[in-house]
Parts: C-alpha cells; structure tokens; sequence
C-alpha cells in the first residue's frame, strides 16, 4: 500500500470543499488509475494559514537529493519512521499536506491469480490521504512532490493488505496542516467506527496496466476470491 488511486474531482470542487486557493491553473484533470510520479492534487498552507490546492508529482524526493530518479521507490513514507527518516523527517515536521482521493486499489493473491480491490467510502465523499510534500531544485526549474504516509491496516482492511493509508478524517484536516510542537500526536489512525464507512469493492483486472483509465475501472465485478489477505499486491505494490 499505496501504488495505486483514483482522484476525480474538478479544481473547483476540492477547491471549495478544502477551502483552498486554487494554484493548478487548469491543468487538473480526473484520474481514475494514478500511478507513481504522475501528477496529483494536494493541499497544503502557508505560514499565514491559507489553504492552497496545488499540482504535485506522486514520489517524493527530498530537497537535498541529488536526483528525482528514485521517486517511484518514495510514493509512501510509514508512519511508524517517517518522523526520524533522513528522507521524510523534515517534510513531516514542516511540510505536511492533504492528498484527496476517491479511493484506492490493493490486489489480493489467491490460487487462481490475484484480485483487485477499489476501497473506497460508502457514501461517495472524499476520502483524504495524509501526505508530506518537497520541492526539489532541478535544471527545469522546482518540482513539487508528494508521499503519502502509510500505517498499519486495522479492520476489514487488514484482510487486503497489512497496510493502508493514514486517513484524516475531516476534522482532522485542519491539524494536519497546521503547526504543532509534536508532530507524532498526528499519526493516530481513525476509529474502527470510521473505518467501517468505507468498502472494499472487487473491480476488474485492467486496472493492473497503467495506461488504462476511465470509470470503468472502479466498476464492481463478482470476486473471484474472498478478499482474505495473501502475499500482497505483487509487482503493483511500492514500499
């Protein structure tokens, strides 16, 4: 958890709804199978509190690397290191940042093959990933990227996989973006109550190839096996 996700909604959208400047000057656009250093929108604020939405590329890279050739390996930061990792652990005390979604895919293995799963809220809202973000000084001028901090699966989540996102429920979204002198009080999950709003829809294989999308992908389709957790996500997971 977490190589893949979908996020749909228009700028305007996650523009009210985070109340949020918005600075990705037309070039948001629905994505219903994010892959590793695509594009993204994410919120951050300013010192002075304003909200903005912006465009991030998925794989983080740390201002001080050399290169943003192993972005692909940094698209997750686990919450149990991220705030003592070299990599993530100014970004979490500093730069922290919301990542809107609609929901995400695990795969499950099983004899006959593996399983895709879209999870996802039952009600249809957002649901929001718990990021740290970096710009990074290259040739082509800054680039602004984005991971997403990853704990512990709990519930029938953990029946996919052993991970899952850190999700902020919305009155958590304020705290995360704000300053705090303890970071770590942050990284608690969301209640087992809250985790019970979300479902864990079986969808079809094509969403294993990167270069598909649409809404087809997050279709419902008859499982071929129960989503009962075996040996992860395979060649579609990055740590």
């Amino acid at each position: 958890m977490c190589g893949r996700y979908a996020t749909t909604r228009s700028a305007g959208d996650l523009s009210a709804m985070f109340e949020s400047y918005d600075e990705t000057d037309g070039r948001l656009s629905a994505a219903y199978n994010v892959a590793p250093t695509d594009p993204v929108p994410l919120v951050q604020a300013t010192a002075a509190g304003q909200r903005t939405l912006s465009l991030g590329r998925w794989g983080f890279v740390p201002a001080w690397s050399r290169s943003p050739a192993g972005a692909a390996r940094m698209i997750n930061a686990r919450a149990e290191t991220v705030a003592t990792s070299r990599a993530y652990a100014r970004a979490f005390a500093r730069h922290r940042c919301l990542l809107p979604a609609d929901g995400w895919y695990e795969w499950v293995r099983h004899p006959g093959g593996k399983q895709a799963y879209y999870l996802t809220p039952r009600d249809g809202s957002v649901v929001v990933f718990a990021g740290i973000w970096s710009v990074w000084e290259g040739p082509d001028g800054p680039l602004l990227t984005c991971g997403i901090v990853t704990t512990p699966a709990r519930g029938d989540l953990a029946d996919v996989h052993d991970r899952m996102p850190l999700l902020l429920p919305t009155e958590r979204w304020g705290a995360w973006l704000g300053p705090t002198d303890r970071p770590v009080d942050l990284l608690a999950p969301p209640s087992l109550t809250w985790l019970a709003g979300l479902e864990i829809r079986p969808v079809g294989p094509a969403v294993g190839n990167v270069r598909n999308d649409g809404p087809g992908l997050v279709e419902r389709v008859t499982a071929s096996a129960p989503h009962r957790r075996g040996s992860g996500l395979g060649e579609e997971t990055l740590f």
